[in-house]
């Protein structure tokens, strides 16, 4: 089971924890245990003491992500927080040794391999996130050019990259006397030998690029401290001759009292997404995401028109407090001068077959959206959907998306179950996630592989399914590891800067895979239809009215319903489409009907689900997928027969279903 400090959770940026209302055994705390005394930083437990002659703090986060991921500040660990403060509430620890004046020397790396050995010893992952602000520097880069195996990645602020520059003075910036001589004597150096001195970061990069560690920095231009162009300029320059990764934050003017050096952080949550982004602590080498086509429309609308819509379609996992909250609250923070319309589109029990025809009611009504989430794996499993069935409605829901907009952008979620679990171990792709690729990898839509990354993370000994994650409708933790996964996802597709400008670009539709994909699908009014006997509309349908209890689904309560409860009950209807069905509620008394298209043969459907017993579950029958595009005529009859379970014969249709021509 996971490490933890303390149970009780608050991820991503501060948020407050989440509940859910589905029930789950709370997970047993196990406290770590750090020597010195506790105080309190930013609301989370500190922890001071003495290691290696040097003093030590480290901070706990309030619940550890997998693998216990952590950030090592290397100097001046209270300046320019905001990003820690962001990643201990998404599990990450911060750790500190206190090795001033030592300038990055050998004697500090002493010192700073007995506190790794000692961080790791209690079970901190074995890469840090390594974060050097000024002469901070100088101890990060000559630790990951010694020992780049435990480094995941490197954040400098406004860094030392040469000691000539700074404290030496030797080029353009100020320089320090003082600190001059303390850098010299601590690296045996003279006036004259310095020239040759090659332990600099500029000097040490080639075992960094080797390892592929990736760097941020951050520079002011304005810096007269520590110039950029003989500090990071030069060190970015060598890095990437050298094939490593390395991005760059500027600041045009640092503060005119600093020289030029200190400035309010400009973006502490891009400094959170990149350490979190590359010390995930992933079991597998490769992110659990494929990047397809471009996210680009949804960020250049975002940050040039200030506004966006931002859209949820799935089923219970969706529709719980969870994943969905986490990430309304970081596309907020991302773009905190954003007006964001998000629209819960989730119902539960809901798969792609639903999905597809109630994509215009509940979600395209909104106006243009920017944005689609859309999750099915779980429920078309369980709703026991054919593959041709999970391909029409994932098919049928990013077509009909795109033709609305053609510029929205979508992102495609696999959520985990048992069986899905069971097929990874057995190196199968689970059924319906395989035919929800096959549609993300035809539109070029991008994807998470959520499942996959839970199973592994499980049998990596990250956590554990009973006691963690919970179930399928994930706990609190579960829906935190969701929303840091599709974090990554963003952070990555977002992580160099819009090139898009003003202009978007437009998704291509591709010939369709099956013609018969869902791809119009929508509601008809229940007053379409004719020839009513038995039926009627009740304009506030409560099917637990007629005592036979059980649970509601909201949207299915409540709302206008075409009900019979009487064998022989019928209604026609006529229809322009390929595809006609009901969505019912289907509860303790659900019946069977009968039905023909136009002349055709009389066929059968039992409303009655597995988990009818107990509730009045939404459920869409498709009951002709494959007509031929033009009129045609339905007609519809409550049978004498029923499921020998069921207590009734009733059917409550809350939406007639067609696929357009």
């Amino acid at each position: 089971m996971r490490f933890l400090c303390l149970f009780c959770l608050s991820v991503a940026l501060g948020f407050n924890a989440i509940s859910t209302p589905h029930s789950f055994a709370e997970t047993t705390a196990t406290t770590q245990s750090w020597p010195g005394s506790k105080t309190s930083w930013k609301g989370f437990d500190r922890f001071d003491f003495e290691i290696d002659g040097r003093s030590a703090f480290v901070v706990c986060p309030r619940v550890a992500a997998p693998g216990n991921p952590w950030v090592w500040r290397a100097r001046f660990p209270s300046f320019h927080a905001e990003a820690d403060r962001i990643l201990l509430d998404r599990g990450f620890h911060v750790a500190h040794i206190d090795t001033r004046d030592m300038f990055g020397s050998d004697r500090a790396m002493q010192h700073w391999n007995a506190f790794y050995h000692f961080l790791t010893d209690r079970d901190l992952h074995p890469k840090a996130s390594l974060e050097g602000v000024s002469r901070g520097g100088l101890f990060v880069y000559h630790f990951a050019s010694r020992w780049p195996e435990r480094v995941a990645c490197i954040y400098c602020d406004t860094p030392v990259c040469d000691i000539r520059s700074w404290p030496g003075g030797k080029g353009t910036g100020r320089g320090d006397s003082r600190s001059w001589q303390r850098c010299l004597d601590e690296h045996g150096l003279t006036e004259e030998t310095v020239s040759l001195f090659d332990g600099n970061p500029i000097d040490n990069l080639a075992p960094i690029a080797s390892a592929k560690i990736p760097i941020l920095h951050i520079v002011s231009l304005n810096d007269e401290i520590v110039p950029p162009s003989e500090n990071t300029f030069i060190l970015a320059k060598r890095y990437r001759e050298l094939g490593g990764k390395m991005d760059m934050m500027e600041v045009a003017n640092g503060t005119e009292k600093s020289g030029g050096h200190h400035f309010p952080h400009p973006d502490p949550l891009r400094v959170a997404d990149f350490m979190e982004r590359n010390n995930a602590c992933l079991p597998s080498n490769n992110d659990y995401f494929v990047l397809r086509g471009t996210l680009g429309n949804c960020r250049a609308v975002f940050e040039n028109e200030k506004r966006g819509r931002v859209a949820f379609l799935g089923g219970s996992i969706t529709s719980m407090n969870g994943w969905r909250d986490l990430v309304c609250e970081y596309l907020r923070h991302r773009f905190p001068q954003t007006e964001f319309d998000f629209v819960d589109a989730a119902i539960p029990s809901t798969g792609s077959t639903p999905g597809a025809y109630r994509l215009e009611n509940d979600v395209l009504s909104h106006g243009k959206v920017d944005l689609l989430f859309e999750e099915a794996a779980v429920n078309d499993l369980h709703n026991m959907r054919t593959p041709v069935e999970m391909t029409r409605g994932m098919e049928g829901i990013v077509r009909h998306a795109r033709r609305a907009n053609p510029q929205m952008d979508i992102v495609m979620l696999h959520f985990v179950e048992p069986r899905h679990m069971i097929n990874y171990r057995n190196n199968v792709v689970p059924e319906t996630i395989q035919q929800h690729e096959e549609v993300a990898e035809h539109y070029a839509v991008p994807s998470i592989h959520l499942a996959e990354e839970v199973t592994d993370r499980i049998d990596a000994g990250q956590f554990d399914w009973e006691n963690d994650f919970v179930n399928l409708h994930p706990s609190t933790y579960g829906h935190s590891i969701y929303a840091s996964t599709i974090r990554r996802m963003l952070g990555t597709a977002w992580e160099s800067p819009s090139a898009l400008g003003d202009s978007l670009l437009k998704h291509e539709l591709s010939p369709p895979i099956d013609a018969f994909s869902y791809d119009r699908g929508k509601y008809m009014p229940l007053d379409s239809v004719s020839d009513p006997s038995g039926f009627e509309i009740i304009d506030e349908c409560d099917p637990r009215d007629n005592e036979v209890g059980g649970a509601v689904r909201e949207g299915f309560v409540d709302v206008p319903m075409l009900v019979a409860t009487k064998p022989e009950s019928t209604f026609s209807m006529k229809f322009d489409g390929r595809a006609v069905g009901l969505f019912v509620t289907a509860g303790p008394d659900a019946g069977m009907i009968s039905f023909r298209i136009d002349d055709g043969p009389e066929q059968t459907r039992d409303l009655f689900t597995k988990w009818s017993r107990g509730l009045h579950i939404p459920w869409a029958h498709v009951l002709a997928s494959d007509l031929e595009p033009g009129p045609h005529r339905i007609t519809v009859r409550v049978m004498q027969e029923n499921n020998e379970s069921s207590r009734g014969h009733a059917c409550r249709i809350v939406h007639l279903l067609v696929n357009g021509s």
